[in-house]
């Protein structure tokens, strides 16, 4: 079953209307020029000020990378609070959150070394971003068949199938079936804005063909 069919949709334009005004606070609270964000995050400055004045949606991966640049998590970058860091999550607190074509849900509590979410992955929207920069990062496929690209080698992962890696290793994740996949994701966060100091910058590989097998 879809994710789509268990939990409550989420307008999009709600959540753009948040993480606008938050993306450039949290940039200035890291004291970081919108070209110098923009460069660590592969992105161009234009394209950034898109995002921090709401004309752009951001994807999930570039909220995660903008997150670790401004050494924060994605729940901020949202404009989530958690009072309390409870050990446990219950699923009835999961609420969705869409992102450039992307639903996921906060699997663990906001503040941690780690963050850890539940993530659909649609088919054909994973953009043309290729993700370096330092920690670890884990993924488990619940459903559907993945395609993860870790630097030169393609492997195609199915239910049950997990990856753990470097975060260094150029990488790259896209759904192969037209469903989408749903997976398990941990990544490790950069707690501090002088991180983006350490990041290395990204890459962007050819866009794939929607029948580009692994």
């Amino acid at each position: 079953m879809s994710s789509s069919e268990t939990e409550p949709p989420v307008d999009p334009a709600e959540a753009v209307s948040v993480v606008a005004p938050q993306l450039r606070a949290l940039r200035r609270r890291a004291a970081l020029t919108l070209e110098a964000a923009a460069r660590s995050a592969g992105l161009s400055p234009a394209h950034l000020s898109r995002l921090e004045t709401g004309q752009r949606q951001p994807s999930l991966p570039m909220l995660l990378a903008l997150a670790r640049i401004y050494g924060t998590t994605v729940s901020e970058l949202l404009g989530e609070t958690v009072a309390d860091r409870d050990a446990v999550v219950r699923a009835a607190d999961m609420e969705p959150t869409v992102a450039g074509g992307w639903t996921y849900w906060q699997a663990g509590s906001a503040g941690r070394g780690m963050q850890a979410l539940r993530v659909h992955v649609p088919y054909g929207s994973q953009g043309d971003i290729v993700r370096v920069h330092p920690g670890e990062e884990w993924l488990h496929v619940l459903s559907g068949r993945l395609r993860l690209r870790l630097g030169d080698t393609v492997h195609l992962l199915g239910p049950g199938d997990s990856a753990h890696f470097d975060s260094l290793t150029p990488h790259r994740i896209a759904a192969r079936d037209t469903d989408g996949v749903e997976l398990l994701f941990v990544h490790t966060l950069l707690q501090a804005p002088t991180a983006a100091l350490c990041l290395g910058p990204a890459t962007t590989a050819p866009h794939p063909t929607s029948g580009e097998t692994p």
